[in-house]
């Protein structure tokens, strides 16, 4: 009785692995996944199916390095200092009744940090960022229907 019950156990959790890999492959990109560094954000855009009729959270993130220039009361601009971070930015879209979504978002431009400039009178501004490779997520319900790595171009 007890290995009759340990055998339904093991074949239930193997069907429920096997349906949340069959479900997470049934995605398909239609567009992209594609992301662009715009000199200061980053934007990614898609286009996918396969999903349910549930609205699609996109959620990207990406390791980058932002320059700075520090501005003098008098005008003057030197060099700052440079900073890293996460670069993020979350999306929720609606899927249409066949189950398809596109997705446009945009990380919000950094803010220097405090200390960016060697005088707190002086002005810092963030004039590039350098993006690394992005890890796009979208979920839906709570759960991960699909996770790329995409190299910013």
């Amino acid at each position: 009785m007890l290995r009759k019950f340990g055998i339904i156990a093991v074949l239930s959790l193997l069907l429920i692995a096997v349906t949340a890999a069959v479900a997470t492959a049934a995605v398909r990109f239609h567009a992209g996944p594609t992301c662009t560094d715009q000199g200061l954000t980053l934007n990614c855009t898609g286009n996918v199916s396969g999903l349910g009729q549930e609205p699609l959270t996109v959620t990207i993130s990406s390791p980058a390095t932002a320059t700075t220039t520090c501005t003098n009361p008098a005008g003057n601009v030197a060099p700052g200092q440079t900073f890293t971070f996460i670069a993020s930015g979350t999306q929720t879209v609606q899927v249409d009744k066949n189950g398809r979504a596109t997705f446009n978002l945009t990380t919000p431009t950094p803010t220097p940090p405090a200390g960016s400039c060697p005088n707190p009178k002086w002005t810092a501004n963030v004039t590039d960022v350098t993006f690394g490779t992005v890890t796009l997520t979208g979920t839906q319900g709570g759960q991960t229907v699909f996770q790329r790595t995409v190299t910013p171009s």
